[in-house]
């Protein structure tokens, strides 16, 4: 027993891991974004263009409005556009708007809360006050509002979605800081002359990461939609761009025609990848913050409580017989 090695504890990141891939659901969340990835990266081999044309719009007019086949897997658009390839080459489209406005938000956002949970009074007071009356407007209205007073262009898009997202990071953030704020270590810190700068990076934000990077998750399925909704309504990305809401918009002409395909496989290219965002954001935060644990039940889990409350009600009984 004396020769016996202590076992070396786990790193955080090892134990977060070890919570997450116990969650089916998470790791099936995963697996489509990590499928995402993989289409934006090789959209240019996957559905090539002929020299003339990128590979998503590529016309052939003579072909239009044609139903999925062999040759074509999700048939095509009114201009002979194969509808696979537009969505292919729109996953880049979407994760690149997804990550831009997650990473200008958050930053945006956890610098606002971050000053006003340390310093409180008057900045507090000012910055909480502009958080409201963003919060005051419909995330929606204020995207469509920002976007249709800056005109349709990717980039635009990005500061009208992302505009809407810094209250939630501000309002996490700020309820964080202001419970750590007075915990001992950082008044440990603040006795040998930690500026209040060092104090809010080193020891204030890695406790507080938790939340924000479970709000980035979600945040990133939300940047995804209401690009979709611009587009949808004119006020996104412009054509030619294989935009999934611009796509959507465009096959919607021609429903009533029967032309289901145009706008079924766009819409559930949104749905699928928010639903994996949705799912593997479900799993972090179980994994990264255990009493925060969704209500959904795993096999185990229920078979572990059964047999605790068999074994319970049989030691009862047992009880009872012995008086």
């Amino acid at each position: 027993m004396e020769n016996q090695k202590p076992k070396k504890k786990r790193s955080q990141f090892l134990e977060v891991w070890r919570r997450f891939k116990r969650n089916p659901i998470a790791l099936v969340g995963m697996g489509i974004i990590i499928l995402q990835i993989l289409l934006a990266v090789f959209a240019d081999v996957i559905a090539p263009g002929d020299g003339w044309s990128p590979g998503f719009n590529m016309q052939d007019w003579g072909n239009s409005r044609q139903f999925p086949s062999a040759e074509n897997w999700f048939g095509t658009d009114h201009l002979g556009r194969d509808v696979f390839n537009r969505i292919v080459h729109g996953s880049r489209i979407s994760l690149q708007v997804g990550a831009v406005v997650v990473s200008i938000s958050m930053i945006i956002g956890v610098t606002l809360g971050a000053v006003a949970g340390f310093f409180g009074g008057v900045a507090d007071n000012i910055i909480m006050r502009i958080i409201d009356i963003i919060l005051a407007v419909p995330n929606i209205l204020l995207a469509i509002a920002i976007s249709a007073a800056l005109g349709p262009s990717l980039v635009n898009v990005m500061i009208a979605v992302g505009v809407g997202a810094i209250p939630a990071y501000a309002r996490q953030v700020r309820a964080q800081v202001v419970s750590l704020r007075e915990q001992e270590f950082v008044e440990a810190a603040r006795s040998i002359g930690a500026s209040n700068f060092r104090l809010i990076r080193r020891h204030i934000m890695p406790n507080a990461m938790s939340p924000i990077i479970i709000e980035a998750t979600m945040g990133f399925a939300t940047a995804i939609a209401v690009a979709a909704a611009l587009s949808f309504i004119g006020l996104g990305l412009e054509p030619p761009t294989p935009e999934w809401g611009a796509m959507l918009s465009d096959g919607r002409r021609y429903m009533l025609a029967g032309y289901w395909h145009m706008t079924l496989f766009p819409g559930l290219a949104i749905a699928f990848v928010i639903f994996g965002i949705n799912m593997m954001g479900d799993g972090l935060r179980d994994a990264l913050d255990p009493k925060l644990r969704s209500g959904g039940m795993s096999k185990g889990r229920f078979e572990k409580l059964r047999r605790a409350q068999i074994a319970l009600t049989n030691k009862g009984a047992d009880t009872n017989v012995k008086k």
